[in-house]
């Protein structure tokens, strides 16, 4: 059985690309309780509108509620669960048992997926939240795929993993340092990234003179953990009896979000087609690095004995790594055959720009000219502006032009 590719949805634009690019399920959030303070969430009234795109196309769409709750919230808590009574969405990702509790109170019949940051980690926990209704487990990232594999053998309930996207420094993401430094909670969803800065020490017989603190030679990242990329160990996942892979983003860009849905589709498609010849494509990776990323890794997916060495896990440094510039996105087709695209970033006359599109669909050309809204030919298109263009036989609405950096 093929799992489900389960993609973020940041926004309604971001659900879209999600479901256009290949993700059979989307998980979003809304304005409280999401743990993504700042991801642009859907207010409740989108969120109907995204449960009807959803399920339009066959796909599922899940909401995370995974705030742990404090003294006072209560009250919040319980009205907003109210108020997604009659919006249908496929389920509710919770990771505190106050709000598990209050669900059942208040919305019994909804299926219940439980987060990561209830970071579950061995066979007993899963029956204990098996024994609570909880119908899939996303299980702790801190798990090799031999224990993966022994939690599956004892529990019946969905399993679900992280395959790809940013890990957190912390136990299964529940950090302290954010509240501690910026007074911004990483357990509310405003994490604040402190994990990133670069740190240095002072003895107090010598004030102001700082001294790094050194990994190695190269710099003061000790905190800094390495994006996850699984695209090369799906069969070992499967095989494990993972249910659903899931991609980490819903702060991260429309691009990304295509980009990274679209190569995890087509390495599943693949593994469906022949699993018994199932081999990495090395255009996947080649797109993964596409995408704005800190240095890949497969984080604890492998024996603890693997892990002395801390490349697997952390990076020398907090700059992100990109090859490509996303410049547009194909909007419709206009009267006379031509595109409207909307810009994304500058480009001009004579750039070699890339369209990428669904199923690994995708071709090079040389921008001209466009034609902005008042008929002018221009050469160059600014972010924000929206233009008609020639683009390649075979654009479709919802393709993404991207400018290489090199090569």
């Amino acid at each position: 059985m093929v799992p489900e590719l389960l993609a973020p949805a940041g926004n309604l634009e971001k659900l879209e690309t999600a479901l256009r690019y290949g993700a059979d399920a989307v998980y979003c959030g809304v304005e409280q309780f999401s743990l993504r303070a700042l991801a642009g969430n859907l207010t409740v009234a989108e969120l109907s509108l995204a449960c009807e795109t959803t399920h339009s196309l066959g796909k599922r769409l899940y909401l995370t509620l995974n705030a742990f709750l404090r003294p006072g919230e209560e009250v919040a808590a319980r009205e907003l669960l109210e108020s997604l009574l009659s919006i249908p969405v496929d389920a509710y990702i919770v990771a505190d048992p106050g709000m598990l509790h209050l669900v059942r109170q208040i919305d019994p019949g909804r299926e219940v997926h439980l987060s990561t940051q209830a970071n579950t980690t061995s066979g007993l926990a899963a029956h204990f939240w098996q024994d609570q209704g909880v119908k899939r487990l996303n299980l702790a990232r801190e798990l090799s795929l031999q224990e993966i594999a022994a939690i599956r053998a004892s529990v019946t309930l969905g399993l679900e993993v992280f395959v790809h996207g940013a890990m957190c420094m912390a136990y299964s993401g529940r950090c302290l340092l954010s509240a501690g430094l910026s007074g911004r909670s990483a357990n509310h969803g405003t994490c604040s990234h402190p994990c990133r800065w670069k740190y240095s020490l002072q003895e107090e017989m010598r004030p102001g003179e700082y001294m790094p603190i050194e990994e190695d030679e190269r710099g003061t990242y000790i905190f800094n953990s390495r994006d996850l990329c699984l695209i090369g160990h799906l069969p070992d996942l499967i095989n494990a009896g993972v249910d659903s892979l899931k991609i980490e983003g819903r702060m991260k860009s429309l691009y990304y979000v295509a980009a990274v849905t679209r190569v995890y589709r087509a390495a599943l498609d693949a593994w469906r087609d022949d699993p018994d010849n199932y081999r990495v494509d090395p255009q996947w990776y080649r797109e993964l690095e596409a995408v704005s990323h800190r240095p890949y890794g497969t984080g604890f997916l492998f024996e603890q004995e693997q892990l002395q060495d801390r490349a697997f896990v952390t990076a020398e440094n907090s700059d992100y790594l990109r090859d490509c510039d996303f410049v547009g996105i194909v909007q419709s087709v206009a009267p006379d055959g031509d595109w409207l695209v909307g810009g994304r970033n500058r480009f001009k006359g004579g750039e070699r720009l890339e369209i990428i599109g669904p199923g690994m669909r995708q071709g090079e050309f040389v921008f001209g000219e466009a034609v902005n809204a008042k008929g002018e030919a221009i050469a160059t298109v600014q972010p924000n502006a929206v233009v008609r263009m020639a683009l390649p036989a075979g654009t479709q609405p919802g393709d993404m032009l991207r400018r290489w950096r090199s090569g």
